[in-house]
């Protein structure tokens, strides 16, 4: 059952209220907080707290309401399209994004900064409260913990950025960037001081816990290249033998099975109050459409590529492929909400995903329509699968191929229907020699591509393998092979996003902007 703690934001703004109302001589403003008559009681710290994780569902972050976030982030990659330049997904993928004409880089910025800003509120403040030493303690790992996620987006796309760890100050509008490491070895250090404190078991759904600063600790260690730290990280996740890998890969992303064992952190949202538009974009907008390329990165379901294949056939590609071709992906002639998919229907390649819906070929949906701001889908940030592929992954750029690496990427390859990979037969197209480094490579970035396809995810793989001026120049492709539009990565500079022009102009310490920029 869901929960979402964000409500307390209303009680505290109720007690509040009927306070104030005690005494017509009190002087404080009856219809707004200020940090002078705001921190003083459990409730409002509660509600402080509650702020934090709101800003998970903003639209530079996480994105709620007509916002679709990390179903926009697919389409700046190979793997989609998108035609609406709203979000600025759409400038990013074709490589016309700039400081200004961009919404996603520049609320990205903003909304992280919003985070940061209120967890370090909650750390400054809660001391005075009377309450618990045990659950101020706890809040703190809370916020300590939401607060290296939102410093990691911004070291992620941005690079260098201000560190900040104090409530908000008007100085604060004239510091400098900090080098993204020192910003690092921070979201480090919140990260291991939160595990100190934080449970192995949620008190309710959305709330961090060790494991969840684990995996974090694993995802950065990764992104920036520090292999052997990404593999403990990712192996402390292991050994705790609390998640598991969902029997079922779509099912995975149903409603009805939210909070399941492989998640290990993901932003709750629950219908009428806090919702996204996932359903709607997935349905009829389609502006997360899939490509080509996607669709024919598939392997075939023995574990051959297409152009190995002697089952492949053109005519019926669907046919023969792993099994979560049909699990992810809508296209002409497949079956969808119960009727057949004409060529038409996904106007902009001919497909669509289901991931993120509740939608599929046939099932208890067919006739609920949910249109914008409807749908309530938690958004996974952090799950089992990404763990065992961040292990393998890790371990291989360290040329550590040895069975532990072929073990973690065989749960994820079998748990979906295919083969695992093994180093005995050279004859199968599932060999991969022990200890050849560049074939198990090519393998994990495989399967990191399709099992987390239209998550959000394979942006920033693209990014940190610096394979996306190869991946993400040139056409791309409709479900027959039209040629949509061609797409042009500029090559060192689109490795970061540039600072927001108007944050430079708010504040020219921000100045020089990234490079090219």
């Amino acid at each position: 059952m869901k929960k979402i703690h964000i409500i307390t934001i209303l009680v505290a703004v109720f007690i509040f209220m009927m306070s104030c109302s005690e005494s017509l001589l009190d002087l404080n403003p009856t219809n707004k907080y200020t940090e002078d008559i705001f921190w003083k009681s459990e409730t409002q710290a509660d509600a402080g707290l509650a702020a934090c994780y709101e800003t998970l569902r903003n639209t530079g972050i996480y994105g709620g309401g007509g916002w679709t976030t990390p179903l926009w982030e697919e389409t700046a990659t190979p793997n989609a399209t998108d035609y609406n330049s709203s979000s600025g997904f759409y400038q990013i993928g074709g490589g016309t994004h700039d400081a200004s004409n961009t919404g996603i880089i520049n609320n990205r910025w903003g909304h992280s900064y919003e985070g940061i800003g209120r967890c370090n509120t909650l750390i400054d403040r809660i001391g005075d409260i009377a309450m618990s030493e045990t659950k101020k303690t706890t809040m703190i790992a809370e916020a300590k913990f939401l607060r290296a996620v939102y410093y990691s987006l911004l070291i992620n796309y941005y690079g260098d950025a201000p560190l900040i760890l104090e409530a908000p100050k008007l100085e604060h509008k004239t510091l400098p960037r900090t080098p993204k490491d020192q910003i690092f070895t921070q979201i480090i250090k919140d990260l291991d001081e939160a595990a100190a404190v934080l449970p192995v078991n949620a008190a309710m759904p959305g709330k961090p816990t060790k494991g969840a600063c684990y995996a974090l600790k694993a995802r950065q260690y990764l992104y920036h290249g520090k292999f052997s730290e990404a593999a403990t990280s990712a192996k402390q996740v292991m050994d705790m033998n609390k998640y598991s890998l969902f029997p079922d890969y779509r099912a995975l992303f149903m409603p009805e099975n939210e909070n399941n064992q492989e998640v290990i952190f993901d932003v709750q949202y629950l219908y009428p109050n806090y919702c996204h538009s996932f359903d709607l974009i997935n349905r009829q907008y389609n502006t997360n459409a899939p490509l080509r390329d996607l669709v024919d990165a598939y392997l075939m379901k023995d574990g051959s590529t297409i152009e190995e294949s002697a089952d492949y056939n053109a005519a019926t590609y669907w046919e023969n492929r792993d099994p979560r071709f049909r699990m992810t992906l809508v296209w002409p002639g497949s079956k969808y909400m119960g009727k057949t998919v004409t060529n038409t229907q996904f106007a902009q390649t001919g497909y669509t995903f289901k991931k993120y819906g509740i939608y599929d070929e046939d099932n208890q949906y067919n006739k609920v329509i949910l249109n914008a701001s409807e749908s309530d889908i938690n958004y996974i940030v952090l799950r089992y699968a990404d763990i065992l592929l961040m292990y393998a992954e890790a371990k291989t750029e360290l040329n550590e191929v040895d069975q532990s690496v072929f073990d973690a990427f065989n749960l994820v390859r079998t748990r979906a229907g295919m083969p695992g990979l093994q180093s005995t037969d050279p004859s199968l197209p599932t060999y991969v020699a022990m200890g050849d480094q560049e074939e198990m490579r090519k393998a994990i970035r495989l399967e990191r591509r399709i099992e987390f396809a239209a998550e959000g995810y394979y942006y920033m793989d693209i990014l940190r393998w610096k394979i996306a001026h190869i991946v993400n120049n040139g056409p791309i492709f409709t479900y027959n092979y039209t040629q949509k539009l061609v797409r042009k990565f500029t090559n060192p500079r689109d490795y970061l996003w540039p600072v927001p022009s108007y944050e430079i102009q708010e504040n020219p310490a921000l100045a020089p902007n990234n490079a090219g920029w």
